[in-house]
């Protein structure tokens, strides 16, 4: 191996053994006294305004260490990967999320220079997996945290039909969901509950659950106890229409899945196709394939395949997406 792609390689592992002693580094004495403190405060003031924010901290921070800190310096947009991460339900930090990407980098880089690939190859094929799989993963997760969502979803809604029919209020019936209804549907009720009771109006907890969880079935529910709040009604019966309108939902989501996936594993066996062919030629013969990378002829060709792929991986996209 040529002594520069040595150094490049023993650079990479230092800079990742920093980042993982920076990652999983506690927080500062000095951070951790200042909390203590604030605790003691709370614990022994009968004030409001501490009670409140003791609660608070409890229930709606994020103690984010400097490892959070210095990752959200250099990851764009880190509000709303933040965001993703929360959605998927799983402790997983700015930190975590870039010293895997920061990882999978490095792995794909060395397993392909050991390969005998030239440099930039390997640190392309790192970069693009590095940041393509933490993404792919976290999204999988959040898909799936959802749809877990969306079908406990109605028998929570259930469940607060029989408890407004016995003469509960709406607190009262959010509180039983969200001990009765397993998560995700009882995390997030959770939430909206304990909001609730350190002061919050149901609105503004409902408003953070909804814009946190993202799926319609939650915003119709949200939109459903507004109307009802200003025009008022039968709130037991409106929620029961709203859950027998969720399951039907449900079914026809089911079915346009059964419909459409014949043509879902079309599309996806063409697009990744070719890269799985490239792929395995190359694990066989390096040197044959390695002429797409040195000849430029070749380089545009491939260039061009790529692009014109790309756009018909996003055309099959769209034409399989089907949406209710």
């Amino acid at each position: 191996m040529p002594p520069m792609q040595w150094i490049v390689l023993v650079a990479g592992m230092i800079m990742s053994l920093i980042l993982l002693g920076v990652a999983f580094a506690g927080p500062s004495i000095a951070k951790a006294q200042s909390r203590r403190l604030d605790g003691l405060k709370a614990r022994h003031s009968d004030a409001p305004s501490y009670t409140v924010e003791s609660q608070m901290r409890k229930i709606t921070a994020n103690r984010t260490s400097r490892a959070d800190g210095i990752a959200s310096k250099y990851i764009p947009n880190p509000a709303l990967l933040a965001k993703r991460l929360q959605q998927t339900g799983k402790n997983w930090s700015l930190a975590k999320y870039a010293m895997t990407c920061i990882g999978i980098m490095l792995v794909v880089a060395i397993l392909a220079l050991i390969k005998g690939a030239p440099i930039y190859l390997g640190l392309l094929a790192g970069s693009a997996l590095g940041l393509f799989l933490p993404h792919m993963v976290v999204g999988r997760q959040i898909k799936k945290r959802i749809n877990n969502f969306n079908s406990k979803f109605p028998d929570a809604i259930e469940l607060m039909v029989r408890g407004l029919r016995s003469g509960l209020p709406i607190s009262e019936t959010l509180g039983i969901v969200a001990s009765e209804v397993p998560d995700p549907v009882g995390m997030e009720f959770r939430g909206v509950s304990d909001r609730i009771r350190i002061g919050k109006t149901m609105e503004m907890a409902l408003e953070e659950a909804a814009d946190r969880i993202g799926t319609p079935e939650f915003q119709f529910f949200c939109i459903t106890l507004a109307i009802q709040r200003e025009t008022g009604g039968n709130l037991a019966e409106t929620l029961s229409n709203l859950s027998d309108v969720l399951r039907k939902r449900a079914q026809m989501k089911l079915k346009i899945r059964a419909m459409s996936s014949e043509s879902k594993a079309s599309a996806y066996i063409i697009g990744v196709l070719p890269f799985m062919v490239f792929g395995m030629i190359m694990y066989v013969n390096p040197p044959y394939m390695l002429h797409f990378f040195e000849d430029q002829r070749l380089m545009v060709a491939g260039l061009g395949g790529m692009v014109w792929m790309g756009i018909g991986a996003f055309i099959m996209s769209k034409m399989i997406s089907f949406e209710i």
